[in-house]
């Protein structure tokens, strides 16, 4: 493998690369640029003409470069030079000594020794001398060649070792399959508008770990990890996009809901476990609003007077353990599915397992008494279809499972459609069911219908 090339520009022409694109500063995988923190540092550098290290760029096939290392140094300089951005009152060594420029009696240039004090000021108020000398400043590069997503990745990481790069941000490095479209989310007015979150949150990789973490709950939470890094991971491996495309939807949905007094409960501790309970909201095929009905209700009320069976306040589940155990991550997730279902009328009862004629109907709108006259056929439908679809020693063959699987082939009877293929799928991939068949049943007519859609697209 050939050494990379050294290549030095003078600053402006760096920056104007990249202004101009021929140089990202945001590989997908690469963190926040974090540059308010040596900004003012880092241009009395400059305007002293002392060192900064080389900025280490990756180069694709197709000539376009990647900052693997040097991203916040180049953010800060393009905020300086581009970004009005006034030096703080903070500056360390704020005099800059300079030769000043001026002209004599007879004409001739005399270069004075003068002094500038660069607190408060920004690119623009800079004499002329000082605009030239930040202008003309060399800054040295080292260029990787023939970079492809998971080489660039790979240097991220490597020239990041020895920086204060944090947990969240090192983890976003394992995540190079969705990287992109985790940035892309990130910047929804979901994330931008519809929460708490700090602008340190944002700059440490507080978000991309709410994202993360998110998929985790609501779609692998049997394989939950407590650390980031295997999230990340689990996420780059097993994640699809169609579960990508389910939770931007549910953002969306979000946007239009959450308001200026409810947006706190989308905090950085809580908001994977809000985000989990819309994602469930959504199989109940009830008005959006009623679930921002709910969170006024549970911030006025719920949160500070409501227990769950342990005698516990919602706030009181994670004292005794980690935010992100498992088993206090499922405490908050059924206290708060309870409270919902409670706030909006809907009955769990167990008790119509008994007579599955009255479960059906409610679930599905339908006479009982067309439920009854078929019953027989209906079962006899789901032993044929489970005995083609479902191999021996799946939980879905239990018979706790069996009324909400009932319901669904009824549900398919109803609608016309046909469950065989989608069955055989998600016996595969889903080899577990809630005890709460109305859940249930909801869970699985959620996951039919999206199969269809996604069948119907491909079709078209």
């Amino acid at each position: 493998m050939a050494r990379p090339r050294k290549q030095t520009y003078t600053l402006d022409m760096y920056l104007n690369k990249n202004r101009d694109g021929d140089i990202s500063n945001d590989a997908d995988t690469q963190r926040k640029p974090a540059w308010k923190a040596i900004v003012n540092g880092l241009i009395v550098t400059v305007l002293t003409d002392d060192y900064i290290p080389p900025i280490i760029l990756a180069e694709e096939e197709n000539t376009q470069l990647h900052i693997a290392d040097g991203g916040s140094r180049t953010a800060a300089l393009m905020m300086f030079k581009h970004g009005n951005y006034k030096i703080t009152y903070s500056v360390e060594d704020s005099i800059i000594p300079y030769k000043k420029k001026t002209i004599d009696e007879d004409g001739s240039i005399v270069w004075e020794d003068a002094n500038f004090n660069i607190r408060g000021k920004t690119y623009e108020q800079l004499p002329n001398e000082l605009k030239k000398k930040f202008n003309e400043y060399q800054i040295e590069t080292v260029i990787h060649e023939d970079c492809d997503k998971n080489k660039i990745a790979k240097y991220i990481k490597r020239y990041n070792e020895h920086s204060s790069m944090n947990t969240n941000q090192k983890a976003f490095t394992y995540i190079d399959k969705f990287a992109n479209r985790i940035r892309k989310i990130m910047d929804t007015n979901f994330f931008l508008n519809c929460n708490t979150y700090s602008d340190n949150d944002k700059n440490k990789g507080v978000v991309e770990r709410i994202i993360v973490e998110t998929m985790m709950c609501m779609n692998h939470f049997d394989n939950w990890k407590t650390q980031a890094k295997p999230s990340f991971k689990y996420i780059n491996e097993h994640a699809t996009e169609e579960e990508f495309n389910d939770f931007e939807d549910n953002l969306q949905r979000l946007e239009n809901v959450v308001t200026k007094d409810t947006k706190d409960i989308f905090n950085k501790k809580d908001s994977f476990i809000f985000l989990t309970l819309f994602n469930r909201f959504t199989k109940l095929s009830v008005d959006d609003e009623r679930f921002a009905e709910f969170l006024t209700e549970f911030r006025e009320n719920f949160r500070g007077n409501k227990r769950n069976d342990k005698g516990l306040l919602f706030d009181e589940i994670d004292k005794e353990g980690s935010t992100k155990d498992k088993q206090v991550i499922t405490d908050k997730l059924n206290m708060l599915e309870k409270l919902m279902f409670e706030f909006l009328h809907i009955e769990v009862d167990e008790s119509r397992i008994d007579n599955p004629e009255l479960f059906i109907a409610e679930s599905l709108n339908m006479d009982i008494s067309d439920i009854k006259a078929d019953l027989k056929f209906y079962n006899e439908s789901l032993d044929d279809l489970m005995s083609r679809t479902v191999k021996d020693g799946s939980k879905l063959l239990n018979e706790q499972n069996r009324l909400s699987l009932l319901t669904m082939v009824v549900y398919s009877y109803k609608e016309d459609v046909d469950l065989d293929d989608w069955l055989t799928e998600y016996a595969q991939n889903n080899n577990k069911y809630f005890a709460d068949q109305r859940k249930n049943f909801l869970h699985m007519r959620s996951k039919f219908d999206k199969y269809i859609k996604i069948k119907s697209r491909k079709s078209a």
